[in-house]
């Protein structure tokens, strides 16, 4: 058993000097409750330099060589990415120190040929495209939070390594997008947009309003989870001219296009009306969604409550909404979009979770291709 203590050093703004303490209390306290680290990794916005080092092998009663230096990864656009830091690992032979201290034989010799081909790809794009992510976790007073949608970010940065392309993020904030026309300015200079995730009635109609703007002028829309749902309700209201909503937003709505299904309204303990998890998906011949995938039948992961309601697929379809994707007795939506649009796609799933730097999630892919070209 190996014990690593991940710790961090400050540099105040008003010294400019990293401070060693933190660290210290924290081998300290560690020490009280009897553990002695074997590595110290050393998070921070420099590097460690050979005085701090030596300062933590003295405190820590470790070999200076496993006082490990991890500092931020810094750079523009995705060349501020995590991927590098695995690299960096592997040049301070991590990998070589843990299996030396467990006394176990190296079975193969690692290579990095393939990741680091992907991330040479991910840090050295020559164009760049501003994608709109549209939602309501994106502020907390003066502090923008992208990490609300950090699958979804990371997603499209795999997406746009495969494609040669920087993916700019930009988070418009839907409930200022309900209140005005300001947003929509920043809107148009995106090349794509996507509805994420999410619950609640806050900013609903700001997000609607992305969505009607996007199918309206042809551009590139991905929709996940609620995305998916907003985008059904937005197309019932627009196009199918109901007077339309979730159940989720408005109990009473006169056209619940998105509810919560007969068979789950009899389940009374908590959570279990939740679909969570890897489900099954059928594909449809001949739509954008089978194409993509390539399958007829593939699994992505959800976690979500209500679904599209079944007395309204006949009349969606009729208006030309095509339902992509389908569970096998064709009463869950899974996919859908719309065939004469450059890009209209939704999905009740959250293939953003298994996206990876070596393997990007294909909806994503597919999405940020039609951003581009």
């Amino acid at each position: 058993m190996l014990y690593i203590l991940v710790t961090y050093l400050p540099i105040p703004s008003h010294i400019e000097e990293m401070k060693t303490k933190p660290t210290q209390t924290a081998i300290k306290l560690l020490g009280e409750s009897g553990i002695q680290p074997d590595f110290i990794l050393c998070r921070g916005k420099k590097a460690l330099d050979d005085i701090r080092k030596k300062k933590i092998e003295l405190y820590a009663n470790i070999k200076s060589e496993d006082v490990i230096s991890m500092p931020d990864v810094t750079g523009e656009g995705t060349a501020n990415t995590v991927y590098v830091v695995p690299l960096d690992l592997e040049k301070e032979r991590l990998g070589e120190k843990i299996l030396k201290k467990l006394n176990l034989q190296r079975k193969k010799e690692p290579d990095w040929a393939v990741w680091n081909g992907a991330v040479g790809k991910l840090l050295g794009q020559s164009k760049s495209i501003d994608i709109a992510i549209v939602g309501k976790y994106v502020d907390v007073g003066e502090y923008v939070l992208a990490d609300s949608y950090a699958s979804i970010i990371e997603a499209l940065k795999h997406a746009g390594a495969g494609n040669g392309a920087r993916i700019n993020i930009k988070l418009i904030d839907a409930k200022m997008l309900e209140k005005g026309e300001g947003e929509i300015e920043k809107l148009k200079k995106c090349r794509g947009i996507i509805i994420p995730g999410g619950f609640g009635s806050s900013a609903v109609e700001g997000k609607i309003k992305a969505i009607k703007f996007a199918r309206e002028n042809n551009i590139p829309f991905l929709g996940l989870c609620f995305g998916m749902q907003l985008a059904v309700v937005e197309f019932a209201r627009n196009v199918c001219k109901l007077d339309a909503h979730s159940t989720e937003i408005n109990p009473d709505v006169k056209n619940a296009v998105i509810d919560i299904l007969p068979e789950q309204k009899g389940i009374t303990e908590k959570g279990g009306t939740m679909r969570l998890g890897a489900f099954k998906a059928l594909l449809k011949e001949g739509t954008k969604i089978r194409q993509i995938y390539n399958a007829d039948v593939i699994y992505e992961r959800h976690r979500h409550r209500y679904e599209v309601n079944p007395d309204y697929h006949k009349i969606l379809e009729e208006n030309g909404m095509i339902f992509s994707g389908t569970s096998e007795d064709k009463r869950l939506v899974e996919f859908i979009e719309l065939p004469q649009h450059r890009f209209f796609i939704a999905t009740q799933a959250h293939p953003e979770f298994k996206s990876s730097l070596l393997k990007p999630a294909p909806l994503f892919d597919a999405f940020v291709r039609a951003c581009l070209y």
